[in-house]
This record gives C-alpha cells, structure tokens and sequence, in this order.
C-alpha cells in the first residue's frame, strides 16, 4: 500500500518508537492520528509534525477510547487504512523470591496493555477498514504490531513481558488469516534493544553493555530504523502474517 495520501493511526506515539513511526509515515504522505496516555507529550510531537498529524489520548486496553480514536482518524482525514500499535510497558520482576510471589495484577496490567491493548487497535482498526475502497490487488488496509525479542528468549524477570509479547507473535497469523478475506494484513514487528526513553533513564555502562550484545550492529537500534522498516511492512504487500526480528543478530542472554 502507498503511504501518501492515506490515514495512520499510531499508539505509544508520544515518544520512542511511536514517535519516530508517526515522523516516518508524515515525511511519506500520510495523515497520522497519533494515540498515547501522555497528552503533554503526544500534542507536541503532533504539533511539531504540523497539520498532518494530530493527537488523540488513548488507553489502548479502553474499549471507548479506541473507537473514539479511530473515529477521529476517519472524522479528521476521511478514513483510516494502517494502525501500528507501538503502545506498551515494561517490568522486571521475578516469580517469585523474598518478598514472595510476583503480585498478579502486575502479570494481569501487562497483559492487559501489550496483549488485549495491541487486539483491541487490531479489531476496531480492522472493522474501520473494511469500508475501504481496495486497491487494484484488493487491499484495505494494514495492522503492524510491535512485539519483542523477549516473545522468543525472554530473561529473568521477564516472564510477564515475555508472556505478552509472546500473545503478539501467536496471534499475527490467525489474524492475518480472519482478515484476508477483507484485504487487511497483518505484521508484527519484534525490536532487540533500542535507544528509546526507558533506555535512556539507564547509566551509560549498562547501555553499553546492552549495545555491546548485538553481534552487529553493536549499539543500540534507533527509532528511525524501526519507523523504516514499519514503512516497508505498509508499503510490500507480500508482507503478511509474518512476525520480524529488528535485532541485529541479538539473542537475550538468561540474564
């Protein structure tokens, strides 16, 4: 699918990812709905990308807030034919150990916001589409999910990321497959470790001792060159039902 002249939304689009995906797609012509928590931070970045782009303040595990967001996309730019969901959060924290087991509201908040967050974008994203007038090869639309390394060798303390992550990956052929016959694909994308915000809150040795991980390149990934290949899933349409590693040859070691 060509990106100029279509709609985008984008979740976690305040920062990190989400924000270099919003930039990649208006550079290639797009309108873009960016959708975060962060209202601050997600109206500057829109604000700064100009009238292409406008924010939308999401929590992408509300049912209502989704579809008022994809409502806004249709409302404000006439339809909406790509959603990448970027939107997600992190912790570290064991099964269990001496201060007993891991609370499971963590287990349950992390599900709730990497894995029912990413479906609940898919499914009401997916229903906007389907009014979409097809291309020549009869497509409508496209959902591109981050999942991360971490869905194939999470690390200590990551069994609740891991967990949802992994929930992305399953679930990017079954929907590729549900979706096929309204012309929608599906791609996920799974990021190794990349200079984003949480990233950056590190010190400079633990940074670059996560950089020096990648066999190469040996330094941390950067956003634009995750936007990059989210423009390529959006753009190949043979690109379908596919989860893709962005790593540089990393492989998570136990710890």
């Amino acid at each position: 699918m060509e990106l100029a002249g279509r709609v985008a939304l984008v979740t976690g689009a305040a920062s990190g990812l989400g924000a270099a995906t919003a930039q990649r797609l208006v550079a290639g012509g797009m309108h873009v709905l960016l959708a975060d928590r962060a209202e601050d931070e997600g109206r500057a970045v829109a604000a700064a990308l100009g009238r292409d782009a406008v924010f939308h303040r999401v929590d992408v595990s509300s049912d209502p807030d989704v579809r008022a967001a994809v409502a806004h996309a249709v409302e404000r730019f006439g339809g909406l034919h790509v959603a990448v969901s970027c939107a997600g959060v992190s912790a570290a924290v064991r099964t269990t150990g001496r201060d007993g087991p891991m609370p499971l509201e963590l287990f349950v908040s992390m599900l709730r916001v990497n894995l029912v967050g990413t479906f609940n974008v898919a499914r009401l994203a997916a229903d906007a589409m389907r009014a979409n007038t097809p291309t020549p090869d009869g497509e409508r639309g496209v959902l591109v999910h981050t999942a991360s390394v971490a869905a194939f060798d999470g690390q200590v303390g990551q069994v609740a990321y891991a967990a949802s992550k992994a929930g992305v990956v399953g679930m990017t052929l079954p929907l590729a497959r549900d979706l096929a016959p309204f012309g929608i694909r599906v791609v996920t994308v799974a990021p190794g470790t990349f200079d984003t915000p949480l990233l950056a809150m590190l010190p400079d040795l633990q940074r670059r001792a996560l950089a020096a991980r990648s066999p190469f390149p040996s330094r941390l990934g950067r956003p634009a060159e995750f936007a990059m290949l989210i423009a390529h899933a959006v753009e190949n349409p043979m690109l379908n039902g596919e989860t893709i590693r962005l790593d540089g040859a990393l492989r998570l070691p136990p710890h």
